[in-house]
């Protein structure tokens, strides 16, 4: 795969799993009554926006959901460091590096010559 495809194919990640965390986030926030019921509006919207950001993948196999949710996890602890507030710790750091590299392996290990 080269750059452009696999910058491509990270922001698609990226943003799916953006739109997947604000679909959940914001009904929390009514739930808790941080917000008003109308956050599940946007949050409908952005859940609609993941599942449709989940027909835009290569592929819908195990590898690839494998690679996304390694960067879920990434982007779930930045959503802990940038929305809550909550500074990671190095076990969370920790825990992503071995997510995102976990997901390297199964993408570099599936590579045909």
């Amino acid at each position: 795969m080269d750059t452009i495809a696999l910058t491509r194919t990270f922001g698609l990640f990226f943003a799916t799993a953006i739109a997947e965390l604000l679909g959940c986030y914001l009904p929390l926030l009514w739930l808790t009554g941080k917000g008003s019921p109308w956050l599940l509006l946007p949050a409908t919207l952005s859940l609609v926006a993941f599942v449709w950001l989940l027909t835009l993948h290569p592929a819908a196999s195990g590898r690839v959901y494998a690679t996304y949710g390694a960067i879920y996890i990434a982007t779930a602890i930045g959503w802990l460091h940038f929305v809550d507030g909550v500074t990671p710790t190095w076990n969370d750091y920790l825990g992503v590096g071995l997510a995102l590299a976990g997901a390297g392996s199964i993408a570099l290990g599936h590579r045909t010559a």
